[in-house]
């Protein structure tokens, strides 16, 4: 749902000639741009029964401003709730947004974008007028879509390309899933094609390649619209604070990176055959958050991240990744954004932003080739703890002291991706973009989840004894021992939330629980064996992971079932 504001306020200038007489003279701008005074485009990316998402960009054509003030009207009972990029206020139906501190600034022919977030009920009717600085920006009705994100611009892309779609159901995954006792009950759920070596692309070891799983779902499409997710995961030096992710090229083959891996990705999916596809591209799992997290003079530091934030091949990689990609006008980027247990934390979450922004910049890439974000990928971080807040207290001690948050801003993941969305439109992403959130295997459900608060005895005892997520430590990340299959895959659950997916396919392995030889490039990470004690980065506890895993990737039919039997919501 989108309108524009572009009327010509004038087209004619009269001048006064040499000789004194008026004369009808020609813009200098055969548009007549220079006679419109602003333009506003005002889009409402998701929309549900009592509220919506707006993003808001103004364009001044008039002279400089070192402030500015954008108002308009409802027509219904919109009411503003939450904001950003902008300080929003209302009086009855008039809405004013005015600058902040840092984005006063508006030159001759600049923009700037703000958000918010509003309560309706009825009809979310759309404003019809817009000032800036009390000049209107008169009406010129701009294209529009449905609520809930599914707007559209002339080139065919969609503010959320899962709002009114299908999602691809691998038919790899879905048969060994079908093949479980009880697996039929999830094997046509839309799951993630990892795309994690360059031998994936073609196919190997007999598993369908790239162009194989965009015929099927081409077949799947029929006349409605259809997304196809992939995961694009090869990035030189890959997951350097890992072993089991590793993967086959060294921290300085970044050439072979992009020539090797993301032009013939890049080649196959600007093939006009697959043009009617929506292709969700999520870029390098696992990857960025490490250079802020396990580097320099941390505990957690290890001397591959050190390396990789030195050569700058992990920024580098990325950049090429989105711009190359990003170029396709059916491929919608989103870049991983790690999980709350990993960069929730205050010396983490602007520091990460930042730096995404600085990758999303870089190799000819711009924050146009962003989409959005997913968190949560292949982790286990529960959804919605509705036990407990990070506001709580007990008896006078704030939950950020349990040793389970451990001075972490968040509790769960919803709450991480729609703040953390918000910090990254603040340092220059644009205000449409949207969030995944990785649901596979964060439901922990089963007999060991909570019905209510733990004891308040101390903040220890309530916290660990009313949070869903049952992992021994945050920090655990290999196959954990009684998780369960998260919400189901849907579009626009949630503010800012573009879809729940299962990027990760349940059933398949993060690692190997003791060393297995492989051509894979994979290692054999001590936080897959579950005699392990820790490392710092685990603050030293037991991994928590199931025995006897594969390699990463493999399918580990004793997870998929213990996945199954922990679903929450139930199967």
């Amino acid at each position: 749902m989108s309108r524009t504001k572009t009327a010509l306020l004038g087209a004619l200038v009269l001048l006064a000639g040499a000789s004194g007489t008026a004369v009808a003279a020609v813009p200098a701008d055969p548009a007549g741009i220079a006679a419109i005074p602003c333009t506003v485009d005002y889009k409402v990316q998701n929309q549900w029964d009592t509220g919506f998402t707006a993003a808001v960009t103004v364009t001044n054509n008039g002279a400089a401003k070192t402030s500015w003030a954008v108002k308009w009207a409802y027509a219904g009972n919109q009411k503003v709730t939450s904001g950003w990029n902008a300080k929003i206020s209302q009086s009855g139906t008039a809405v004013t947004a005015a600058n902040e501190t840092y984005n006063g600034t508006l030159a001759t022919g600049g923009s700037v974008s703000f958000g918010f977030n509003a309560s309706y009920s009825g009809t979310n009717a759309l404003p019809t007028t817009f000032t800036l600085d009390g000049v209107t920006c008169n009406v010129d009705d701009g294209s529009g879509g449905g609520g809930g994100g599914g707007g559209s611009d002339p080139s065919g892309r969609v503010d959320n390309p899962y709002a009114g779609a299908k999602v691809y159901v691998n038919p790899e995954w879905s048969a060994k899933a079908a093949a479980e006792t009880g697996g039929s009950r999830i094997s046509n759920q839309p799951t993630g094609v990892w795309l994690d070596r360059i031998a994936a692309i073609n196919g190997a070891s007999g598993s369908m390649g790239l162009r194989a799983h965009l015929d099927a779902a081409l077949a799947q499409k029929g006349s409605g619209e259809e997304v196809v997710q992939l995961v694009v995961y090869d990035l030189p030096g890959r997951d350097c604070a890992a072993l089991a992710s590793n993967g086959e090229l060294g921290p300085t083959e970044i050439d072979k990176y992009k020539t090797q891996f993301i032009d013939p990705i890049a080649a196959i999916l600007a093939d006009s055959k697959y043009a009617a596809l929506r292709i969700v591209t999520t870029i390098e799992i696992d990857s960025l958050p490490n250079l802020v997290t396990n580097t320099g003079s941390r505990a957690t530091a290890t001397p591959q991240c050190d390396t990789m934030l030195a050569g700058g091949n992990y920024v580098k990689g990325v950049g090429y990744a989105l711009a190359k990609l990003g170029a396709i006008p059916n491929v919608y980027n989103y870049l991983d954004a790690g999980h709350h247990g990993w960069i929730g934390w205050d010396d983490n979450f602007g520091a990460s932003a930042t730096l995404f922004e600085q990758a999303a910049t870089s190799e000819g890439a711009t924050v146009d080739d962003v989409a959005g974000f997913i968190t949560n990928t292949a982790n286990y971080s529960a959804l919605k703890e509705n036990n407990f807040t990070i506001n709580d207290t007990v008896n006078g001690t704030s939950v950020r002291l349990s040793k389970w948050i451990d001075y972490n801003r968040y509790v769960d993941e919803l709450s991480f991706a729609q703040a953390f969305r918000n910090q990254l439109v603040s340092v220059g992403f644009n205000s449409g973009i949207g969030m995944l959130i990785d649901t596979s295997r964060n439901g922990w459900g089963g007999t060991a989840r909570p019905t209510g608060p733990g004891a308040t005895t101390s903040v220890d005892t309530y916290v660990n004894g009313g949070r869903y997520d049952r992992r021994i430590h945050v920090g655990n990340w290999c196959n954990q021992a009684g998780a369960g299959l998260g919400e189901r895959p849907q579009a626009s659950p949630a503010t800012g939330i573009d879809a729940y997916v299962w990027m990760k396919p349940p059933g398949e392995s993060d690692g190997s629980s003791s060393a297995i030889a492989n051509d894979e490039g994979k290692g054999f990470d001590r936080m897959c064996d579950p005699t392990y004690t820790g490392n710092p980065r685990n603050n030293n506890n037991m991994s928590g992971a199931l025995p006897n895993a594969p390699l990463s990737g493999h399918w580990f039919s004793a997870q998929f079932q213990q996945l199954m039997t922990n679903a929450y919501p139930p199967l």
